[in-house]
């Protein structure tokens, strides 16, 4: 099951590093950030729990970019 949301991320090298902590964190098959349309794209393991899996993904990308945020 993928879900695409909103991002907010400064730079492209940002979105990087958001989209390499995304695909680490347990319960994500696949994620991709894009910088120019400001959304990131998330394929998630079979069973995982979108809202738990989505707060550690933006737990993650906090590490990156602190004041990042994502509409889940």
């Amino acid at each position: 099951m993928g879900k695409t949301y909103k991002i907010e991320v400064d730079c492209a090298n940002c979105a990087e590093k958001m989209q390499e902590a995304a695909k680490k964190t347990e319960g994500v098959a696949d994620a991709t950030v894009s910088f120019m349309t400001q959304k990131m794209k998330v394929e998630f393991d079979n069973g995982a729990d979108e809202k738990t899996v989505m707060k550690q993904v933006l737990k993650a990308c906090r590490k990156v970019e602190p004041d990042c945020e994502i509409a889940f």
